[in-house]
Parts: structure tokens; sequence; C-alpha cells
């Protein structure tokens, strides 16, 4: 165990919750070894917390414990099991689901998700792996789980390529698992986040509650198509699932067949400006992150606009847009505005709620929004609902 003292305004903000010291607050290079346990201290040498130490990235030091009291593995059993007891009421309806969040249950930089008997550990920094394999065992053990995978995520700091480990049991190509009536599968080794997108498990849910039977729906950066195999279960004659990963669509013809389905590979921009002007009665949009720091969020909302502002008109009247948005980056309010004033002749009617599992406990960690918005029957193209007096604007040539 290592003290390190910290500024008075740091320990401030770790009193009130927040569970990251950065490294630009510490002033000099602390010089200590990655992956450290250290003591923090305040300025009048009081312990505030204790905390791990990382040599790179903007986080110095995750706060694991508050206080004066130890991190050991008493400390570390019970953060897991509280965090797995929260998970209960979600095995009614899957299991598939986040056992581990991060910050959110007191284990910063660590995750496990669980896939029907499999769990997939992802720490988030070299200085995280011992506690995260030793988190990781936990959880395999309390579950009773077939498989333990770790797999590096896209933003994990530290290092290059870091190859998927098999840590218990044997490696599973494809699992396939349930949500209610939804049968999904995923690639744990080349999938998406820990394997496929658990957290979109509500728009899923809300989409098969839907009344879709006879009614046609684009769904834009569809990935596997989960979600469109939502909709089409909901009764979609037709959905169109658009995206530009070839090996993502052809998993999901291969895993998430259904005649309603149809897949397109191409670019999402230049596919719009392309494709024949159909209008839809739903159309879905979950675009990957746009914004890795709050530098890039202006960038971001200006595309967030370019998009939605093209999709106005292909939305049927008395349809719906889904809305999505999956960086902490952009704020709720600002994507709200930002996308309402691109589809200003819908109306939101909907704002999904992040699930059980993925319930942020710190404000970093409300990065995922989800709105729906709905077209009146009595909308209809400016120049169509002319009155009478009025000047009819000439139509723009299209570009195409």
């Amino acid at each position: 165990m290592y003290d390190l003292t910290l500024p008075r305004a740091v320990c401030d903000g770790l009193q009130t919750g927040h569970p990251w010291v950065f490294r630009d607050k510490l002033g000099r290079p602390p010089g200590l070894p990655d992956g450290a346990w250290v003591r923090l201290l305040d300025p009048a040498g009081k312990t505030v917390g204790t905390g791990l130490y990382q040599e790179q990235g903007g986080v110095a030091v995750r706060l694991f414990r508050s206080g004066r009291g130890p991190v050991d593995a008493a400390w570390i059993k019970r953060l897991v099991e509280q965090a797995l007891n929260r998970r209960v009421a979600l095995l009614a309806e899957t299991n598939a689901y986040r056992a581990i969040n991060g910050e959110s249950d007191g284990l910063p930089g660590i995750v496990v998700d669980v896939y029907a008997g499999v769990g997939v550990l992802q720490t988030y920094a070299p200085a995280l792996d011992a506690v995260g394999r030793y988190v990781g065992g936990l959880v395999a053990r309390r579950l009773q789980l077939q498989s333990l995978l770790w797999k590096a995520p896209s933003t994990r700091v530290g290092t290059g390529d870091t190859p998927t480990r098999v840590l218990r049991g044997s490696r599973p190509y494809v699992v396939r698992f349930e949500e209610g009536d939804l049968r999904l599968a995923a690639d744990l080794y080349s999938g998406q986040k820990s394997g496929t997108y658990l957290d979109l498990r509500g728009l899923r849910r809300y989409l098969s509650q839907m009344d879709l039977r006879g009614r046609r729906v684009l769904n834009l950066f569809s990935y596997t198509g989960a979600i469109g195999l939502a909709c089409a279960m909901a009764g979609a004659r037709e959905v169109v699932n658009v995206d530009q990963a070839a090996p993502a669509l052809e998993f999901g013809r291969r895993y998430h067949a259904h005649k309603a389905l149809r897949w397109v590979q191409a670019d999402i921009f230049q596919w719009l400006e392309e494709a024949p002007r159909e209008p839809f009665d739903l159309i879905i949009v979950d675009p990957p992150s746009m914004a890795a720091n709050r530098n890039q969020a202006v960038g971001a909302l200006k595309t967030y606009h370019r998009l939605y502002s093209s999709l106005a008109s292909r939305v049927k009247p008395g349809g719906c847009l889904v809305a999505c948005c999956c960086t902490s980056r952009i704020t709720r309010k600002e994507f709200e505005e930002k996308v309402s004033y691109a589809l200003r002749p819908m109306q939101r009617i909907a704002v999904l709620p992040m699930e059980l599992d993925h319930h942020p406990g710190i404000p970093e960690a409300d990065y995922l929004k989800v709105m729906v918005f709905q077209r009146s029957d009595r909308a209809v193209p400016r120049a169509a609902g002319k009155k009478k007096g009025q000047s009819r604007r000439k139509p723009r040539k299209s570009k195409r």
C-alpha cells in the first residue's frame, strides 16, 4: 500500500461520490508502479479513500472505497454479491445481462457480462487486470458459469491488441440467449462490446410490444439485426436492416433469420442519398459513438442534425422514429434538443430508461439515450398543405 496526498479540491470531489482522480490534477507524476494500491490522503493527512493507480490514461487513480476502510477480499466479495443480488429481477426475462457494471457497482473499470452460462470479463486498463480476474472468478463461481472469457474492450488503455483468453471452461464460438420471446445469438470473440449490445434490451422489449402488423421498418446501423428481429416478431411485414459491416450482416442472416428481414450492406449516409425515398412506418437509428471526448461533441451533434433532418420526410404520417445516442459526452438535453429540432414535424412520445443492469451510478455512466418520436396524422409536407393565398416554394433539385 502506498500513500498519495491529493489536493483539497480533488478530495472534495471524491467525497461527492466521484470515483476517479485525474492525472492532470496530481501535479508532478507520483512515481508509483502500475496497479499499485494507494491510500489517498488529504493535505492534513486524513485518509479519504483507497484506490488503484494506473500509469497511463487520463485517469490516474480509480477509487474502490471511500473513507478509512480497507479494500480486501471480503470487501470485493461484498460488492460482487450486492451487484448480483440487484440483477435477480432480470432472470425472469433473460439469461443474458451485465453482472458487474464497473463504477456503478463500486468496481471501477471492471465489467462482467453473462450470456446463458458464459461470462465475459473486460478490464479497462492493465492496472485492473489482477482484481478484475478475481472479480470474474467470483462471478463464475456464484453463477456456476460454464465458461469465462477475458476480452479487451475497444477503449482499453495502455496496451495494443490483446487477444481474448479463456479463463475457465472452453471457448464458445456462438452463444444463443433469450430475451422474453426473442431468441438471439452473439459472437463473444469478435462481436461488438462483450459480444453484442445488451444495453439495448429495453428498446428490443419496447419494439416487440408494439403492434407492427403489416408495417414497414427501416433499421439503420442494424449490426446483426437483433432489433430488426424484435420488429419482425411484432408483426412487421418488412424490416430493412442496413449496416456497413458485412460480417455483422452475415451473422444476422444466419442466426437471426426471418422471412420479413432484408439485409443491405452500405454506408448509411451514402445509402440514404441514393436509395428511393420510400416512406416507412417505423425508422430506428442507432449510430455508433461519435464523440470519444467532449471536444468532439459539437461535430457529433451536427452529424445527428444532418442524419435526422434527412429522415423526417421518410416517416409516414402516424409513423415513429427511434433515436439513439450512446455517448456520455453528449448530454440528454443536448441530444433531445438537436433531434427534436431536426424532426420538427414529429413529437417525442417516449424516453426509454437504461436497463437495471446498466443503471448509471455516476454521471459519466449515463451514456445511453433512447427517444421515440411520432409524426402526427395531420403532418403533411408543407407544399401539400399550402393554404389559399400562400406562395409555393420551388422544390430543391435533387442531388441524386
